[in-house]
């Protein structure tokens, strides 16, 4: 990873750990930023990390000590793919790639209405779109609007019907975006559209894995980096 990779990298990940730290209060769940992690001490919403790596190096230890090892789920991201947890019990789950986007780059809508989401029931809306039957949509609840810098992108077809969208999240540098979903052919050129109307200041920043990430470099991102996933094997 070069030098401009890595700043990129620090950027996305903490753009990342700040969207893991809204969901966590969505649910009650404290956490807190440190130099080197982002951490909750008690289990985190399903799908997010218990804790998240904001620099290269981190040391294990102490990430392991600020997370609850005991209770089922306990997960890490390893932001840089630079830590071995295997010491703690822990393996690995799954790896990504980290991806940017230089602001500025214009991307045409594809034939859908896209919204921000500002309502419940239109939330409620997205969530059972995201899910698609998994049973997981209560995991988007409406506390998450009020969040001001975080923005649900919904694209709707000529019934009303979400189809596709994401979640982007505004930091100072980056604005990150995750929870894609939706046909990828039209999921991407709809999120790019919306985030390039709502920061056309800002690069975009996110990670994907397999076909989502050949989706997204197809649409102008470049990967710089990789990111690992551990979860703790005795909560696995």
């Amino acid at each position: 990873m070069t030098t401009p990779q890595q700043l990129l990298v620090r950027d996305a990940a903490r753009d990342n750990a700040a969207w893991c730290a809204v969901m966590c209060r969505v649910h009650g769940v404290e956490s807190a930023f440190e130099e080197e992690t982002w951490a909750a001490a008690r289990r985190t919403p399903v799908y997010y990390p218990d804790a998240v790596t904001l620099r290269p190096g981190a040391d294990p230890i102490a990430l392991v000590a600020r997370i609850d090892t005991v209770s089922p789920g306990a997960s890490v991201k390893d932001s840089f793919a630079d830590l071995d947890l295997t010491g703690a019990g822990f393996r690995v789950l799954f790896e990504a790639e980290w991806i940017h986007r230089a602001a500025g780059g214009s991307v045409a809508a594809p034939d859908l209405a896209w919204e921000v989401v500002s309502d419940p029931d239109a939330l409620r809306d997205w969530a059972l779109a995201w899910d698609d039957g998994g049973g997981n949509a209560d995991l988007f609840g409406p506390g998450l609007l009020d969040d001001p810098e975080t923005f649900v992108l919904a694209g709707r077809s000529a019934d009303g019907r979400v189809v596709c969208g994401a979640v982007a999240g505004r930091s100072s540098r980056v604005v990150g975006v995750s929870n894609v979903f939706g046909p990828p052919d039209a999921a991407w050129p709809l999120v790019l559209h919306a985030v390039g109307h709502l920061f056309p200041a800002l690069p975009v920043v996110g990670y994907e894995q397999g076909t989502g990430l050949a989706a997204a470099l197809r649409y102008g991102f470049e990967a710089v980096g990789p990111l690992r996933v551990w979860v703790h094997e005795r909560s696995a």
